[in-house]
This record gives structure tokens, sequence and C-alpha cells, in this order.
């Protein structure tokens, strides 16, 4: 049987592909997918055996078997970059959207207030919004600017994951997240997260998962330049 397998980051780096396809007996599993793509690929060492994986579109693990015509994505630990997101193996249309807005992966620049606008309510007596911007300085060194790549089909419902985890907390969150791909310069926004609740200690805290619960599992990678090099955030040289 054949089987699809995505690359992203630095693990298509380390490859040199976006994407191919390979044939696999039938019955087999991911595991077996991945020692198959560890001869094929000495590059990736033993990182093969530590990414995360995508099957068709799903978080999935090794143990699964594997069918003809799936989609396997390798997945480095997200961040959430190659040298033009924009020739990237699953380029995002203009924008990508879902619950009625809340929820974008976009090249677009992003604004807070439309954000913002987003989750406001006659039930809300606090909305909380977060931004996340490229700064200048990290690790000591001179940032230059910032690109940002990700794994679309996956991106949006795993920003529903993450809202879907914050209202088993804060029911009464209403929640909406825009993210950005692309070349970012400094001072762009990256992340913008708005969240309204009936009272601010809910929504303070609501806001602090959904950024944080976001860059453990929506697959959106970055990686940075300085003046003197440049950096996979998560995983690289």
């Amino acid at each position: 049987m054949r089987v699809r397998v995505c690359y992203f980051a630095v693990l298509r780096e380390l490859v040199g592909l976006r994407e191919e396809d390979i044939e696999i007996a039938e019955g087999a599993d991911i595991q077996a997918l991945l020692r198959e793509l560890g001869r094929k690929h000495p590059s990736l060492g033993s990182i093969v055996e530590r990414v995360a994986i995508a099957r068709n579109h799903q978080y999935a693990e090794s143990h699964e078997p594997l069918r003809d015509g799936d989609e396997i994505a390798l997945l480095p630990p997200v961040s959430g970059g190659a040298p033009d997101p924009r020739t990237a193996a699953s380029e995002p249309p203009e924008s990508l959207v879902a619950a009625e807005g809340r929820l974008r992966l976009s090249f677009d620049p992003l604004d807070v207030s439309d954000v913002s606008r987003l989750v406001e309510r006659s039930e809300a007596g606090a909305v909380v919004t977060f931004a996340g911007a490229v700064r200048r300085q990290s690790q000591g060194r001179v940032v230059t600017h910032l690109d940002y790549e990700a794994y679309p089909p996956m991106v949006l419902t795993q920003m529903q994951r993450v809202v879907d985890e914050a209202l088993e907390q804060w029911p009464q969150a209403k929640i909406a997240i825009h993210h950005r791909v692309g070349t970012l310069a400094i001072g762009d926004l990256a992340v913008a997260i708005a969240v309204s609740t009936p009272h601010r200690k809910e929504a303070f805290a609501a806001c602090s998962f959904t950024i944080d619960r976001l860059k453990e599992v929506v697959p959106i990678w970055k990686r940075e330049y300085f003046e003197d090099g440049e950096h996979w955030v998560g995983w690289g040289p």
C-alpha cells in the first residue's frame, strides 16, 4: 500500500523534501513506517522516533495501523518557520476561518481590537486579550525577523480543541484565536487571543490557559533569524 508522508520545519530541511509517497507492506503500523523512514533518510537519526505524528490531520499513536492513501505528517515540537511559508507543502489560502471568525489562520496582519470584538457580549463583565509580538531580543541575540509555518489541515481543528478544553474549565467563556503565518518583522503580531467571561478572574485564567495550550498542540512552527544566524524554536541546530 502507499501512504503520503509530509515533513515540516527542521524535519523538512533534514530530509530535503516537503512530502513523498512511501510504499509499505499491508498491515504495517505507524511505527513500521517510522523505521522505514529512518532507513531511507539517515539524516533523521533518532529524531524520527521522537516526533509527534498526525494521521489524516489528527494526532495519532505509533501503534495505529496504516491504510492505503493515509496522509502521515511528521511534526516537530510546535512553537507557535520555512524560508518562505508561501511555498510550503500545505500552503494555506489567504485565510482559514472557523467558528464565525473566532478561529483564524492567515498571512494578514492581526488587529487585537478585531479579535476582541468577536467575543464581546452583554453577559461579559470582562474581556481579556493577549497579543504575542515579535521581539528584538531572544536568548541574548538580536532578532531580525521571524518566519512562521503551519500545517493548515490541522490548525483550526486543534484551535477548536484548545477552545473546547478551556470551556470544560470555564464554560461561560467565549474565546477567539487568530494566528499569522509568513515572514514577520519586529513588532508584528504573531497571535492574538481574546476571552470574555462574566468575571475578570476567569477571563485571565482562560486566556492564560489558551495561549499555553496553543503552543503545545497547534501545529505552527517558528524560525528565528538573528544577525549572526538562525534557529528553529523547539528543535534545530
